[in-house]
């Protein structure tokens, strides 16, 4: 049975996919280049080269690696090979938008749970995400942060750490993300518990994130934040 939402003292958040339209972001840039070009692209089909593109050995931080992702998708998509256009797709992260429901679930959230930002972008571009989403994070971690990227538990340990400097532990913390393969199986791993926020329970298959080796079975489970707010919200006033 899951912990009730008041045994948490943290929230984490993994920001791109789950509070961040990524996929909306980059389908929406490609498309606009793919019109210029006068030649259409279908989303999903873009988002599942992205994916295989993304996660190449050669592979650098992201959002900076859409440069080198697009120039290795471009042709296979009929769009121009020009890096002019990896760079516009690149920038664009600094203009996605967050998920209707996330800026109001954070502030909601933010009233019982001091929430943290764990997220593979750069701090270049979580610095755009948190205008986005109210800046509502009472810390925040980004790869130029930890030096590594999620699922790799040195990401984790580096958020455990600073909450036992604080005087708390892991067992303190709820860990929120939309990826299997980067936070709801790692973060079963290591002992956390977990809520899954599904985003893309509406559509088949993975779309840009990487399928996990195995499917985990998170202790909470929601198909929007917006659902894990009234979920927090009502567990509280039941206990008030």
């Amino acid at each position: 049975m899951a912990r009730a939402f008041s045994e948490f003292k943290y929230m984490t958040f993994d920001v791109v996919g789950t509070l961040i339209d990524f996929e909306g972001g980059i389908t929406t840039c490609l498309a606009g280049i793919a019109a210029e070009a006068g030649v259409s692209i279908d989303g999903e089909a873009a988002l599942a080269l992205y994916r295989q593109a993304r996660y190449m050995p050669d592979a650098g931080l992201f959002p900076d690696d859409l440069v080198r992702v697009y120039m290795v998708i471009a042709p296979q998509l009929g769009l121009p090979a020009d890096e002019k256009f990896g760079v516009r797709l690149r920038d664009s992260a600094s203009v996605w938008k967050g998920f209707p429901d996330s800026a109001a679930a954070l502030a909601d959230l933010a009233k019982s749970h001091k929430l943290i930002a764990m997220t593979n972008a750069r701090r270049w571009a979580l610095d755009h995400f948190e205008k986005q989403l109210g800046s509502p994070f009472f810390a925040t971690f980004t790869a130029d942060d930890t030096g590594t990227e999620k699922p790799d538990p040195a990401f984790f340990q580096k958020v455990f750490d600073f909450v036992a400097s604080r005087g708390d532990s892991k067992d303190d913390i709820l860990h929120v993300a939309q990826s299997q393969h980067h936070d709801i199986g790692i973060s079963r791993a290591l002992g956390l518990t977990n809520c899954w926020i599904e985003r893309r329970h509406a559509q088949k298959g993975y779309g840009g994130t990487i399928e996990p080796e195995r499917f985990t079975v998170p202790d909470y489970h929601f198909t929007s934040m917006a659902s894990l707010a009234a979920a927090v919200r009502e567990s509280l006033k039941e206990r008030t």
